[in-house]
């Protein structure tokens, strides 16, 4: 019987899944802290850490941990495939995993004591990190190394605004927020929506992104237009 434990908490602007970009640096704008948490809370755990430019994060999914008592889940559906084929689960990064394990890659920001300041992070906030490695360049970095189901990066879909609403979000942006912009412009451009989708024109999305509510639609393929950016009410 093995036992994991948490060692750290992340705290991400991501206060829901969808639009969380599906992999790690894809939006450098991304910011977050990873905080160490008891008995691990200590600065000389860290140690070191402040010669490093990346790190390696081990967290679990804990909004889509398996159930024990099910079947396991042998193949799924990877949304680079359009969300409708399947492959087998290990040949993919799907966050349905065996053990409900997770593994981001994330640029060092600063050391600050027991926290770490980081960028370009995937993970929903309060995700558990249960192992922190620095990557080291020449055992992790194979420029040899193929991928055939995602050789390239997701192409990107344009991000335009409502002109009111990129007033608002520049204030929010100001007041209490930096970096919210480029947060939104960047983890839509992603494309949030299922790839087997066409949505009229008139179906809002909607996330949260910290306290902020953010509201798009697709008036064209390939086209997202951000129509609301507000305060979320008190605990929601």
């Amino acid at each position: 019987m093995h036992q994991i434990q948490t060692v750290a908490l992340a705290h991400t602007p991501f206060a829901e899944k969808f639009a969380i970009p599906r992999q790690p640096m894809l939006a450098p704008a991304a910011v977050g802290i990873i905080e160490l948490q008891p008995p691990f809370d200590d600065p000389l755990a860290l140690q070191g850490l402040e010669q490093v430019s990346h790190i390696w994060l081990s967290f679990l999914f804990h909004e889509a941990l398996p159930d024990p008592a099910a079947p396991p889940r042998l193949r799924v559906r990877p949304p680079r495939l359009g969300g409708n084929d399947k492959l087998g689960v290990f040949a993919t990064r799907s966050s349905h995993r065996p053990n409900g394990i997770g593994q981001s890659l994330v640029k060092v920001l600063a050391v600050e004591g027991t926290r770490i300041h980081v960028a370009g992070v995937d993970l929903l906030d309060q995700t558990p990190i249960i192992d922190i490695k620095p990557y080291v360049p020449y055992a992790d970095c194979l420029p040899e190394a193929s991928n055939g189901i995602a050789q390239q990066a997701p192409a990107q879909v344009t991000v335009d605004w409502q002109p009111e609403v990129l007033a608002g979000a520049q204030a929010v942006e100001q007041s209490h927020r930096p970096g919210l912009v480029e947060l939104i412009n960047q983890c839509l451009a992603q494309d949030p929506k299922p790839a087997y989708q066409t949505p009229p024109p008139e179906r809002m999305y909607g996330t949260r992104f910290w306290d902020v509510e953010v509201k798009w639609h697709y008036p064209a393929a390939g086209q997202i237009v951000v129509t609301g950016v507000a305060q979320a009410a008190p605990g929601e």
